[in-house]
């Protein structure tokens, strides 16, 4: 059932409930598969790592160990950094994950703590924290092993018991969407996430471009979105990933440090 000049189609109540009822049935069926797949990520085995890992926050050095603030579990984000680069020039994506959680206290209730780790040296990510106004815990891991250092961008659990430190499970790529609360209810929408992979009706909104430098031309937006003051999808030299247009003083610059983006 499809519209014309970009709007979906026109019905009455009872065609609309009809229309409704057929999707609900797969989205069911979509709810129960994601149930069993929880069912199965509880059931992975386990792998230890290095609880004694020393991580740096506001409070100095600590162990790993000690993000689980005494909890038995805890969730932590692996934040990209890019060295020397300032604020605007940061990760769009991971700006967009670490801003959907701004309090915890759902996750400490049921005995889980999170954090936000980062392969960025403190001194450097310490401002960068402030400027965004984010409230979780931060933690630089630039000197620690993987999987608690190296590669970042990834969505990661940990089990503690006693002073040994086990991961459970990690996740990357577009399986980090599960923190970002705007995508799911953009995907409620008609016009879904405006991304350009996505599957929408002849006729709908273009999807806007990018302006991305890779491969010199323009390229559709992703979900990570960097925009200039007017809220213009762009990568030039007035672009900075979404949620730091909502800081103070935030305005146009001159350059983003580093250019290219990240995945």
């Amino acid at each position: 059932m499809s519209g014309t000049g970009g709007r979906p189609a026109v019905v009455d109540m009872a065609a609309w409930e009809a229309a409704r009822q057929e999707l609900l049935v797969r989205e069911k069926a979509h709810t129960r598969e994601a149930d069993a797949l929880a069912a199965a990520r509880r059931r992975l085995p386990m792998v230890e790592v290095d609880g004694a890992a020393e991580v740096v926050g506001a409070g100095g050095a600590v162990a790993f160990r000690d993000l689980f603030e005494g909890r038995d579990e805890l969730v932590v984000y692996q934040h990209m950094w890019y060295d020397g680069a300032p604020f605007q020039g940061q990760c769009e994506g991971c700006t967009m994950v670490a801003w959907h959680l701004g309090d915890s206290a759902y996750l400490n209730a049921r005995g889980v703590s999170f954090a936000v780790l980062t392969s960025g040296p403190w001194a450097e990510v310490a401002p960068y924290v402030e400027f965004m106004e984010y409230t979780q815990p931060w933690f630089s891991v630039r000197d620690a092993p993987a999987p608690i250092g190296g590669d970042m961008g990834r969505l990661m659990s940990f089990l503690r018991d006693g002073d040994r430190v086990f991961l459970t499970y990690s996740t990357t790529g577009r399986g980090t969407e599960r923190i970002n609360s705007s995508l799911a209810l953009l995907d409620m929408t008609p016009y879904g996430r405006r991304e350009g992979w996505e599957d929408v009706p002849e006729g709908w909104p273009e999807v806007p471009d990018a302006g991305s430098p890779v491969g010199g031309h323009g390229a559709p937006i992703g979900w990570f979105w960097r925009t200039d003051a007017d809220g213009v999808a762009t990568w030039g030299p007035t672009g900075r990933p979404v949620p730091q247009w909502t800081r103070p003083g935030a305005s146009p610059v001159e350059t983003l440090g580093r250019g290219g983006h990240c995945h």
